[in-house]
């Protein structure tokens, strides 16, 4: 079956290029001596996962603990949760999890530690943990310095729970090639400031843990950094393009669409809306629009409603007519992705089979 035969709204990857993009990040890695920990959130596919893993991925990263389970029950393991998990229930289950296989959590808080250590306990689990510091985005993490030290040295002493590391989302380093350039200067200096702490106070570090896909390539350039952990590198999408971070055809998720109305001058409606692409708008380059039209660039996307997207026609001098198929990359792949049940897999245009998005809605 050709892509274009697919029943739309479709979430279709390209192999060819997903694999490509999977071999340049492991080969940066292997040539900077950097562990890849790539986080799962992009993809929620452990078919996804497997072929990092097989490409020498040193464990997976994922958010939330419904995430791990399902990477745990396709045999995957060496998992960090790369958030702040809080909640009786969900500690339990990953105190599960950890019973009888490594698991990593990030922290930035001594009440977090206490409820990990006495789901640890109850279960004689163990968790390894990495303190959380700010590396300039202001989300989480402590300030990188003296208060990072104090919440090792509490861990430490508290029970089912082990000193691993320090982990940090250098979400800041985000835009053009040289705005990346001039934020991770700023980064670095949080880095040997965290690092210099512990230093004075004697505490070994074996983990530091960072990385996003804008930031990626330029990782070797941070003093004490072990591992990186991107994500949207797999399949990329508009905002990684408009970075510079990659090219359009490394962009590997698009959504195959149809036109189902012209009707109205200077529109042409498509069968793919906010519950298609998400509403998130882009973030980079030209900061306007929903997705990129393959076909007719010159298209643009300009809004879409939960079941319609908008494509402006007017200056097109394409013929737009009902029943014609069209693929648009989107803004951001991650929320795009975890809209689905299914990904269509390409190879030259045509259709080779499909895997389940098993971590879909998995929010807790």
């Amino acid at each position: 079956m050709d892509s274009h035969e697919l029943p739309t709204p479709a979430l279709t990857v390209d192999l060819d290029v997903l694999e490509r993009n999977l071999d340049r990040m492991a080969a940066y890695c292997r040539e900077h001596g950097l562990a890849l920990r790539p986080h799962t959130k992009t993809h929620k596919t452990p078919e996804v996962a497997r072929m990092q893993m097989d490409r020498g991925a040193s464990g997976l990263t994922v958010a939330k603990v419904g995430e791990a389970e399902v990477m745990v029950a396709a045999g995957l393991d060496k998992i960090l949760v790369a958030y702040p998990v809080w909640g009786s229930e969900k500690l339990e289950r990953l105190a599960r999890l950890a019973h009888d296989r490594e698991v990593l959590v990030s922290i930035d808080s001594e009440a977090t530690a206490q409820a990990l250590s006495h789901a640890a306990h109850a279960l004689d689990a163990t968790f390894g943990i990495l303190v959380e510091f700010d590396a300039g985005l202001h989300r989480c993490g402590l300030s990188p310095g003296p208060e990072c030290v104090a919440l090792a040295q509490k861990i430490s002493k508290l029970q089912g729970l082990k000193f691993r590391g320090l982990m940090t989302f250098p979400g800041n380093i985000w835009g053009t090639k040289e705005e990346r350039k001039q934020e991770i200067k700023k980064v670095i200096v949080r880095f040997e400031s965290v690092m210099e702490a512990f230093g004075k106070a004697g505490m070994e570090v074996e983990i530091v843990s960072g990385g996003s896909t804008p930031s990626a390539l330029m990782s070797h350039q941070i003093p004490g950094l072990t591992e990186i952990r991107p994500g949207t590198y797999v399949y990329n999408d508009l905002n990684t393009y408009y970075q510079g971070a990659c090219a359009l055809e490394d962009c590997a998720a698009k959504i195959v669409t149809t036109v189902v109305s012209t009707a109205v001058p200077g529109r042409a409606m498509i069968d793919a809306g906010s519950k298609t692409f998400s509403s998130e708008s882009l973030h980079a380059g030209p900061a306007t629009g929903f997705g990129h039209v393959v076909e007719d660039p010159d298209t643009p996307l300009i809004a879409l409603n939960e079941e319609h997207g908008y494509l402006d026609i007017a200056r097109s001098s394409r013929a737009f007519r009902v029943g014609d198929v069209l693929t648009v990359i989107p803004n951001h792949v991650c929320t795009c992705v975890n809209m689905y049940d299914e990904i269509f897999l390409l190879r030259g245009g045509r259709v080779q089979g499909a895997w389940r998005v098993a971590a879909r809605g998995k929010v807790r």
